[in-house]
C-alpha cells in the first residue's frame, strides 16, 4: 500500500560521548521513509531542502523505493540545520543551534500521484503544515499517524488539537502526553487522549520501550538492551517509520497487528542508535531485522505456570 511521509529532510551535527559528527544527513521524514522502505516500496515524500543538500544521498532515497516528486529544492538556500550535544545517560540533550532556512516558509504541496496515499506518517512540524497536508488529500487514508512535540502544545495547542481531532494514531513521548493530558499517569493520559480523537496512541519511552493503547486495552513494548547507543537522534522518527511501514506492507490495521507493528518499529529504532545519522540503516538487510526481531521476541518471552 502507498505510503505518505511528511517532515524534515536536513542537516544534523551531533555531538555524545562517543564521539562527534558533523552536518550528517538527518531530519523526520528522511528517517522515517528509510525505515519504511525496508517494509514497503511505495513510499511518497513530502518535505523541502536547499541546493546544499547532497545529490547522492537523494539517489540512495530513490534508490530505496522513495519517491521525491513532492521534494522542493529551493535554489540559492540552505536546508534544515540543528545541532545538539547529549549528555552521558543519553536521554537527555542540549539544542545548540536551529536554523530554519528553507522551513521557516514551508508550504507543503502534493503532486497529484500523492492525494490517494493509503497510509499518512504526518512528522513532527508545526500543526498548521500537519492540517495543510491532511486538507489536500482527495479520499480519506485508511490510517493517518501523527507525531508531534511539546514546543507545540507550548505555543499552539488550539492548532494541535485542531490536527489530533484528524487524526488515527498519536505517537509521542510520555512527557508530552503528560503535558497534552494534563494527567501525570499515562493510562489515565491515554484516556484523555483518546477523547481528542485518535483512537490509538503510542507513548515512547526510549530506553524503557512503548506503550500502545486503543480503546481500554493497552500494550507494552520492551526496548531491546544495546551494548552501546552512538546516536539517539531519529530513533523516534524511525520507529514510527518502521512502525507505518509494517502496517503499509501487511494493510492490516487491527489492534493484534499494531502490536506487531510497535515491536517492528522498536527494532527499527534499535539499529538506528547504533552510528550517528542513518549509517547504520545503509548497511540493514533483511537478515537483520529478522535476526533482532526474533531477540525481542525472546526478551518478552515466558510460560506462566
Amino acid at each position: 500500500m502507498s505510503l505518505l511521509t511528511v517532515g524534515t529532510v536536513a542537516f544534523d551535527t551531533i555531538e555524545t560521548p562517543y564521539g562527534k559528527a558533523e552536518m550528517v544527513v538527518g531530519g523526520a521524514a528522511l528517517y522515517a521513509s528509510i525505515a519504511a522502505s525496508h517494509f514497503t516500496d511505495q513510499i511518497n515524500l513530502v518535505s523541502v531542502v536547499g541546493d546544499d543538500f547532497p545529490q547522492v544521498e537523494l539517489d540512495y532515497m530513490e534508490a530505496r523505493g522513495i519517491t521525491l516528486d513532492g521534494l522542493q529544492i529551493k535554489q540559492g538556500e540552505k536546508s534544515f540545520f540543528w545541532a545538539g550535544k547529549y549528555h552521558d545517560n543519553m536521554n537527555q540533550r542540549d539544542t545548540l543551534i536551529t536554523d530554519l532556512n528553507v522551513l521557516a516558509d514551508f508550504d507543503p504541496v502534493l503532486p497529484e500521484s500523492y492525494k490517494n496515499s493509503t497510509y499518512v506518517m504526518l512528522g513532527n512540524l508545526t500543526p498548521e503544515v500537519q492540517m495543510r497536508v491532511i486538507n489536500q488529500m482527495e479520499t480519506r487514508p485508511k490510517l493517518i499517524v501523527m507525531d508531534t512535540m511539546n514546543f507545540w502544545m507550548d505555543i499552539a495547542m488550539d492548532s494541535l488539537k485542531e490536527v489530533i481531532k484528524k487524526i488515527d494514531v498519536l505517537t509521542i513521548n510520555d512527557e508530552e502526553a503528560r503535558q497534552l493530558s494534563g494527567e501525570y499517569s499515562l493510562v489515565k493520559a491515554a484516556k484523555v487522549i483518546h477523547e481528542m480523537g485518535p483512537k490509538y496512541l503510542v507513548i515512547k519511552k526510549g530506553e524503557h520501550g512503548a506503550l500502545l493503547f486503543h480503546e481500554g486495552k493497552m500494550f507494552f513494548a520492551p526496548a531491546l538492551p544495546l551494548a552501546e547507543v552512538f546516536d539517539p537522534t531519529g530513533a523516534g522518527d524511525t520507529f514510527a517509520g518502521g512502525f507505518i511501514g509494517y502496517l503499509a506492507q501487511t494493510d492490516d490495521i487491527s489492534f493484534e497487528n499494531m502490536k506487531r507493528a510497535v515491536i517492528y518499529g522498536s527494532a527499527m529504532a534499535s539499529f538506528c542508535v547504533e552510528e550517528f545519522s542513518i549509517g547504520r540503516m545503509k548497511g540493514l538487510k533483511k537478515k537483520d531485522i529478522d535476526e533482532r526481531l526474533q531477540q525481542f521476541v525472546e526478551l518478552a518471552k515466558f510460560d506462566l505456570k
